[in-house]
């Protein structure tokens, strides 16, 4: 009889790989895969989220709903001002300021300390702060009457729609803009340094090296900001959340996650607002799958 043979090395390695997983994998799926399931399931439902009743059938009638309902018109409408205002700042501003902390010799550690700390504060802590900072008699106020030559004059920044917007906007650009610096900081520091040696050798100044050997390797990098980026701001909410509860009108910030939050919480319609969950996440899914195709493959070799 032939001996029996036990599990080769790699089939060990397998094994012991999924023995580590699958705790992961276990709640991954209990607290993100059956959420999402279970969503798409009460999208086609009319359910009170208060009620003992069982979920009733409607079929399409939540979406169709929704594509007719003004306030959730106007919740895609401010999460798209606000996704493309905030979006395109962090994208262009994070590129400049990682350049900018790679290109000097000292201090590079403090710039990147500094403009990181705001990434620590959660969204909520963020959101105080800039109420503060926006109140009528805050440093906002202080500062443009300064630039301006005007005196005591209130710019709004928590009443007039446009200016509330532009709040929002800062809070999060603010935020995350050293969190992304980082990300870039990491992405050029990738790259070797006899690239840019031979570049200048070549006779290449700070901006050709930069523009023909730094943007271009950098496009991974560039890749992933900007699906993170996108997805941060198309899910924003606690800063609008927050400058509403602190009295600021809900209609011009009001954006899809809060629309689904008010719908769901306060008007108790777990179908209605699960239907505008699935939209968000198909939102989401369409843009990042766009960044993908559109960047093709981003494997980056150096020669």
């Amino acid at each position: 009889m032939r001996p029996k043979q036990g599990f080769s090395m790699e089939q060990k390695k397998a094994r012991w790989g999924w023995i580590f997983v699958t705790p992961a994998l276990i709640l991954f799926s209990i607290f993100s895969f059956y959420p999402m399931l279970n969503a798409f399931y009460e999208s086609f439902h009319n359910k009170n989220l208060l009620s003992l009743r069982p979920p009733r059938y409607v079929g399409w009638a939540n979406y169709t709903y929704l594509f007719q309902s003004k306030d959730f018109l106007n919740s895609v409408k401010n999460t798209a001002i606000f996704t493309l205002g905030t979006f395109i700042p962090l994208l262009v501003v994070s590129l400049i300021l990682a350049a900018f902390i790679m290109s000097i010799k000292k201090f590079q550690r403090f710039f990147q300390m500094a403009f990181y700390a705001p990434a620590v504060l959660s969204s909520v802590v963020a959101a105080l702060i800039w109420l503060l900072i926006f109140d009528p008699r805050g440093i906002a106020n202080q500062g443009l009457n300064t630039l301006f030559g005007t005196s005591g004059v209130n710019y709004n920044w928590l009443s007039k729609p446009g200016m509330l917007r532009l709040s929002t906007i800062i809070v999060y650009f603010w935020k995350y803009v050293g969190y992304f610096t980082i990300v870039f900081v990491s992405g050029i520091g990738s790259i070797p340094h006899n690239l840019h040696e031979a570049a200048l050798i070549d006779g290449a100044n700070r901006w050709q090296d930069f523009w023909y050997i730094t943007f271009p390797l950098l496009k991974p990098t560039t890749l992933l900001v900007s699906i993170m980026a996108m997805i941060q701001c198309l899910k924003t909410f606690s800063t609008q959340y927050l400058f509403i509860t602190a009295g600021a009108p809900t209609r011009p910030i009001n954006v899809i996650t809060l629309n689904i939050y008010y719908t769901a919480i306060k008007d108790h319609r777990i179908g209605r607002a699960s239907a505008m969950s699935i939209l968000l996440f198909l939102v989401m899914f369409f843009f990042t799958y766009l960044q993908l195709k559109v960047s093709k493959t981003e494997e980056v070799t150096y020669m």
